[in-house]
């Protein structure tokens, strides 16, 4: 496509609830039309973030981040939970999913995690993309990242991490079970790696910022342009936080779903990521799906979906989920990156099988 304008906007440190109603105002308004394609560079007062499909409970040590002040939220996007403070880097591209032709997420995801290693290496670090969507230095990841698309607008963000403080990091997120059976947070803390680790001569974040910037404006080809948040973007940011991002509804949306009630759950890690099925039974009659929660660490767009086949297959009988699942996907414009329709049949009709008949 022909060169156009990449606006760059900095905006400072913020507690990460505010930070995801700024995402989601920006998601709006450039959906909209008003809002301009951008590059965001964000930073965080402690927070603890769950993806937007994530059991909160499961995820996070609550009461570690009660006890050290870490702001609890839920993200928009997908994937797993992460801790940010002040030293991590976020940054954000918000632009129109034509920039990059006809291309899948998982294409664009290696894209934008391709360039963001190119700056880094820029820097004097050997980074590389690792397929979905993370990116590592020497086997150690430095730089998560994930997105979806809303309409036509794409949505892609990315943490590098500047300084590592592993003993928050692993404080605030609760280990999964794999891993805390070897006794050991440090085989997890070994996984990842900061940019002041292993970078011979550490660049400051200015220097970061410019690397991205000029790295994406090659892969976009745009023409970057300094700029700030409007009073509008503000505005609608805080629309969100009060009525939606900031509330405990929100965050609370998926918080310890099988502690209550006659449920069963299943999990199936692909290479796409983990699936988790929490599934209610109708009591009495024919097998009918009283409730169904679908959860995990995972992409899919737009996320909304998740919520349409929950709601699907409310009141189905057993014998039909599979046929009605394939049927819902197949109706419906999804890109389940790395995902297949086959995976959320089998973990929702395991859950179903680990369920005693009424």
């Amino acid at each position: 496509m022909s060169a156009g304008t990449l606006r760059v906007i900095d905006t400072g440190s913020r507690h990460g609830r505010f930070n995801i109603a700024l995402d989601q105002a920006l998601i709006e308004a450039h959906r909209d039309g008003t809002t301009p394609d951008s590059l965001r560079f964000l930073e965080f007062s402690p927070s603890a973030l769950v993806g937007r499909h994530q059991d909160l409970s499961n995820e996070l040590d609550l009461e570690f981040c009660r006890e050290h002040d870490i702001d609890i939220g839920r993200r928009i996007t997908g994937g797993g939970a992460i801790y940010l403070d002040q030293h991590q880097l976020g940054w954000e591209l918000i632009c129109s999913r034509r920039a990059f032709g006809d291309a899948d997420l998982g294409t664009i995801a290696a894209t934008i995690c391709g360039a963001a290693a190119d700056a880094l290496s820029s820097l004097g670090v050997d980074a590389r993309y690792r397929p979905r969507n993370d990116i590592e230095v020497d086997g150690r990841k430095i730089s998560g990242t994930g997105g979806f698309y809303d309409g036509d607008t794409l949505f892609y963000q990315g943490t590098l991490i500047m300084e590592l403080d592993s003993d928050l990091m692993f404080g605030a997120l609760n280990v999964p079970q794999s891993k805390r059976d070897k006794h050991d947070l440090g085989s997890a803390a070994a996984r990842v790696t900061s940019l002041a680790a292993c970078a011979r001569s550490v660049p400051d974040r200015a220097s970061v910022k410019r690397a991205l910037t000029a790295s994406f404006e090659t892969m976009l080809n745009f023409n970057a342009a300094a700029d700030e948040l409007s009073a509008g973007e503000l505005s609608l940011a805080q629309s969100i936080y009060d009525d939606e991002i900031g509330t405990p509804a929100f965050v609370h949306d998926i918080d310890g779903v099988s502690a209550e009630g006659s449920w069963s759950q299943a999990e199936l890690t692909t290479p796409g990521g983990t699936i988790e099925a929490t599934v209610s039974l109708a009591p009495s009659g024919i097998r009918r799906m009283a409730q169904i929660y679908l959860s995990g660490d995972f992409f899919i767009t737009p996320p909304r979906i998740i919520y349409d086949l929950e709601s699907r297959l409310r009141d189905v009988p057993t014998t039909e989920i599979a046929e009605v699942v394939r049927g819902f996907f197949s109706s419906r414009p999804v890109d389940l990156m790395s995902l297949s329709v086959e995976d959320f049949v089998t973990v929702i009709e395991r859950a179903i099988a680990m369920q005693d008949p009424a």
